[in-house]
């Protein structure tokens, strides 16, 4: 298992809207085991099964020592709003200044399949908004205010980001 970027082959699926988990099955639990391996040797803080190339709506996120895998996750509320840096393990070399919201609550399913609810604020709640936006085809790129906000940089810091 590989993260795909952009322009490389594969990396349509990363424009598409991935498809709803439904019941976590044990599938779903070694794809988010496989997913979280992946991200620790990026290394990552977040990574979305589209960007494995599976189309399905799965994310890991591992932040400040807590580690959280996410089936069918869906923001549930937003607060406040902030401008911030952000990489994708998916777009190796970018680095965007981005606005999003300051705190989230996020309410997916874990591996034993039970709903679980997140609240996020600060550096963790962008992480959660980076990679549910990847679950809808959506890069840090289509959230740029202008195309000064994007800069090139080395692939280091970038993995690094998010």
């Amino acid at each position: 298992m590989r993260i795909l970027t952009l322009d490389g082959p594969g990396g349509a699926i990363l424009r598409k809207r991935a498809r709803p988990v439904g019941r976590v099955t044990e599938e779903v639990v070694r794809l988010m085991d496989q997913m979280v391996e992946v991200m620790r040797q990026a290394p990552g803080v977040g990574l979305a099964a589209p960007q494995v190339g599976r189309s399905l709506r799965v994310i890991v996120v591992e932040y400040d020592g807590q580690l959280y895998q996410l089936a069918d996750p869906e923001i549930t509320h937003r607060e406040g709003s902030e401008l911030g840096q952000e990489g994708c393990l998916s777009l190796p070399g970018i680095l965007c200044d981005i606005w999003r919201s300051t705190r989230v609550v996020v309410r997916g399913k874990n591996r034993r399949g039970r709903t679980v609810t997140v609240q996020a604020e600060g550096w963790m709640a962008r992480i959660f908004q980076h990679e549910v936006d990847h679950l809808d085809g959506i890069l840090i790129t289509d959230r740029v205010e202008s195309p000064a906000h994007i800069h090139y940089t080395d692939r280091e810091r970038v993995g690094e980001a998010v």
